[in-house]
């Protein structure tokens, strides 16, 4: 199903993206669907790069997994701007991922935003600013 089939479906209304989780969107989006991972997070320097304006509370997404096929709907709840070595114990847990750890989630997102960044000629650091978001599924 595409993004648009499963917004129609919805039958919410409003303006949503569409988009996939980095670097394993199938692992992270069946988390999304399981109810485990209700964060998320993405480089600062990114949006300000491609100048594109920081998510909002209210904002609808449609996840997509690696074939692009919409998976689930989220509605995002909170979001905020912080150094990546000030990212909190709760916020690692909210992303779900490996054993729930700020150690485990440090471990995978300084590989992840080390690559995203040099996409873009932007080293990584222990202060590079990450976007936090949290969110719930809103539509299965």
């Amino acid at each position: 199903m595409t993004a648009e089939e499963l917004w129609k479906q919805s039958g919410l209304t409003g303006n949503y993206e569409a988009w996939s989780f980095g670097e394993a969107p199938d692992k992270l989006a069946d988390l999304v669907i399981q109810g485990i991972k209700t964060a998320t997070c993405s480089a600062y320097d990114l949006y300000q790069i491609n100048d594109e304006p920081l998510p909002q509370a209210g904002d609808y997404s449609v996840i997509l997994n690696s074939g692009e096929e919409a998976v689930c709907i989220i509605k995002t709840l909170k979001v905020y701007v912080t150094d990546f070595n000030k990212v909190s114990e709760e916020h690692a847990f909210k992303e779900g991922e490996g054993d729930r750890s700020l150690e485990y989630w440090r471990q995978v997102h300084v590989n992840f935003l080390t690559n995203e960044l040099a996409s873009v000629q932007k080293t990584f650091n222990e202060n590079t600013k990450v976007v936090c978001e949290e969110f719930e599924v809103v539509y299965k």
